[in-house]
C-alpha cells in the first residue's frame, strides 16, 4: 500500500470510530502516572513479580503511541510508548468495557489511546496494564515510516524530525542528553556565582566576532535591524553597569555554509567575569567540562568515534606556533620570521598566500596542519592579534593576544580572551576593521561607538569566553553531525519531484 491508501483506510476507520460515538480528539487523556514513572518504579521483575504486582492493587490510567499490535484469539496486546518508555497494554475480550473491543479492531499503530487497568507482569516478564477501559486521545491518519518505507534518508529524518523521534529511540535519547547537559552547564555557572542574563537578539549593529550577519528591517523605525552574531558587546555592557559574573545561553546567527560542524542558526554560552583573565576561563572550562561529563554522561573518558576523550583536568595547552610545528613537521624557528611563514603557506596551498598578511597566514597554517589532530582537550593560545579585535596583546608582544581556543575532537569548542578594556586601543582596532570592510570582506567587525563610549565609562580587567553548545553536545553524545543534535536544523528547500518522491 502507497501512504494515501493507508490515509484512505484510516479515514474509514475515523469515521466508524465516531459512529460509536466517541470523542477522538478529546481535550484531555485520563492518566494518573507517566510511563517514565513506572518503569522507574516497578520495572525491576525480581523486585516486582507479578504476585507482589497483584498484592499491590494498584490501578493506573497511561497514554501513549501504539507501536505495536499483535492479536491472539480473544486477547490483544500492544505496546505503548511515552518520552522514551514504553509498557505493554493486554486487552481481554471480556475485559475491556463497551464498545472497547470494537475500538481494537479499528486501532492502528501511531493512534494515541489511554488505558486503565491493574497493573501487572505477563509470564513473560513484562510489565503491563490489563485493560478494563481504553480512550482514543488521537488517530494517526498516516502510518508510521516503517509502514512503508522507513525513515533510513538522513534529509528525510533531518526535515521530518517528529517521525525519526517516534522510529529511532537512540535519537530521542540525544535530545533528552542534550537538555540534561544545557541544564548542568546552567547549573555549574550558576554553582560558580554566575547570573543568567537575556541580551538583544536584534541589533542595530551587528558586532562581538567576525562574521556575515543576516539582515532585516523594522518597519515602524523604518531602519536595518541584525540577527547577532554574538552577545558579547551587550554582555561587556553589562560589566561595566556594575555586574561581576554573567553568562547567557542563547542563539547567535551567522549566515555561513553549511556543514557537519555549522548550521546558520546554533547555540552558544557566553560568560564574563569582572576581575579575572584567561587563565581563569581555561580553570573555569575545565571545571564545566569534566562536571557535565560526569554528572551526565557518567564518566570523564567518552567514546569519539573510535577514539576516546578523556575529559578530566587539567587540560593540554600549546601556543598556535607550537601547535603548527608539532603536527606540521616544521622547525619551530621558520615560524618567527615572516618570508618562512609565507613560504610555508605556499608550500600549504593556501589560498591567496601572496597577499594575506603574516598573522593570518599563521592561522591558516594553524587550520591546515593542526586542528583536526587536536583530538584530545587542547588549549591553543597566543594568537596574532589580526586575528582577534577584541582583546589585550601579550605582555611584552604586541603582534599576539590573550587568548585561546579550546579543541576537542578535532573542532573549536570554545574562545576566550583576556577582554581589551583601553577603549582607545579598541578605537584604533574597530578601524582597521573598517578598512578590511572597505576593502571587501563582508567578516569585518562593523564600528559600534555606543560600546566605545561604554568603555570610556570604564572597564575592568575582564575574562569571557565563548562555548559551542552544540558540538559540545556532539562530543558527549558521540554524534558525527551538528544536524543530529539540532532538533530543527536548517534544510535546503526540496525540489517539487523531490518532494513527490518523499510522499
Amino acid at each position: 500500500m502507497q501512504p494515501n491508501q493507508y490515509r484512505d483506510a484510516r479515514l474509514e476507520k475515523l469515521g466508524k470510530l465516531k459512529a460509536l460515538g466517541l470523542d477522538i480528539w478529546p481535550r484531555k487523556a485520563e492518566r494518573t502516572h507517566g510511563l517514565a514513572q513506572l518503569a522507574e518504579a516497578y520495572a525491576d521483575a525480581e523486585a516486582w513479580p507479578n504476585e507482589k504486582l497483584e498484592a499491590l492493587g494498584l490501578t493506573v490510567s497511561v497514554m501513549g503511541r501504539v507501536l505495536t499490535i499483535r492479536e491472539m484469539g480473544k486477547s490483544v496486546f500492544a505496546h505503548l510508548t511515552e518520552n522514551g518508555e514504553k509498557i505493554q497494554a493486554f486487552f481481554r475480550m471480556n475485559d475491556v468495557a463497551e464498545p472497547g473491543w470494537d475500538v481494537l479492531k479499528l486501532l492502528d499503530m501511531g493512534d494515541f489511546v489511554s488505558v486503565t487497568g491493574p497493573l501487572m507482569r505477563t509470564k513473560t516478564g513484562e510489565l503491563s496494564v490489563r485493560v478494563k477501559t481504553v480512550q482514543f486521545l488521537a488517530k494517526a491518519l498516516l502510518p508510521l515510516p516503517e509502514k512503508w518505507h522507513g525513515l533510513q534518508d538522513k534529509e528525510q529524518r533531518y526535515r521530518q524530525r517528529y517521525l525519526d523521534l517516534v522510529s529511532n529511540p537512540e535519537v530521542l535519547k540525544t535530545f533528552q542528553t542534550r537538555s540534561r547537559i544545557v541544564s548542568a552547564v546552567r547549573r555549574f555557572m550558576e554553582g560558580q556565582g554566575y547570573l543568567e542574563v537575556e541580551t538583544p537578539m536584534m541589533q542595530p549593529i551587528p558586532g562581538g566576532a567576525t562574521a556575515r550577519p543576516f539582515t532585516t528591517h523594522h518597519n515602524a523605525l523604518d531602519m536595518p535591524l541584525y540577527l547577532r552574531i554574538a552577545p558579547e558587546l551587550y554582555l561587556k555592557r553589562l560589566i561595566v553597569g556594575g555586574f561581576e559574573k554573567v553568562f547567557e545561553i542563547n542563539r547567535n546567527f551567522r549566515n555561513e555554509g553549511l556543514s557537519v560542524r555549522h548550521n546558520p542558526e546554533f547555540t552558544m554560552m557566553e560568560m564574563y567575569e569582572a576581575g579575572s583573565d584567561l587563565r581563569d576561563m581555561m580553570a573555569l572550562t575545565e571545571g564545566l567540562l569534566s562536571t557535565v561529563a560526569r554528572d551526565i554522561m557518567g564518566a570523564e573518558a567518552l567514546p569519539w568515534g573510535d577514539q576516546v576523550i578523556s575529559y578530566a583536568a587539567p587540560f593540554r595547552r600549546l601556543t598556535m606556533k607550537d601547535a603548527i610545528a608539532e603536527f606540521g613537521g616544521i622547525e619551530r624557528h621558520l615560524l618567527e620570521d615572516d618570508t618562512s611563514i609565507r613560504t610555508l603557506a605556499k608550500a600549504a596551498h593556501i589560498e591567496d598566500a601572496d597577499t594575506k598578511i603574516t598573522g593570518v597566514l599563521l592561522g591558516d597554517l594553524f587550520e591546515h596542519h593542526a586542528e583536526k589532530q587536536l583530538v584530545q582537550p587542547t588549549f591553543i593560545t597566543d594568537y596574532p592579534i589580526e586575528l582577534s579585535p577584541l582583546t589585550k596583546t601579550l605582555e611584552g608582544d604586541e603582534r599576539f593576544v590573550d587568548r585561546f581556543e579550546l579543541f576537542i575532537g578535532g573542532m573549536e569548542i570554545a574562545n576566550a580572551y583576556s577582554e581589551l578594556n583601553d577603549p582607545v586601543d579598541q578605537m584604533a582596532r574597530f578601524q582597521a576593521q573598517m578598512v578590511e570592510r572597505e576593502a571587501g570582506n563582508d567578516e569585518a567587525m562593523h564600528l559600534d561607538q555606543d560600546f566605545i563610549t561604554s568603555l570610556e565609562h570604564g572597564f575592568p580587567p575582564t575574562g569571557g569566553e565563548g562555548i559551542g553548545i552544540d558540538r559540545l553536545v556532539m562530543l558527549l553524545t558521540n554524534s558525527a553531525s551538528i544536524r543530529d543534535v539540532i532538533l530543527f536544523p536548517l534544510m535546503r528547500p526540496m525540489k517539487p519531484q523531490e518532494a513527490g518522491e518523499s510522499e
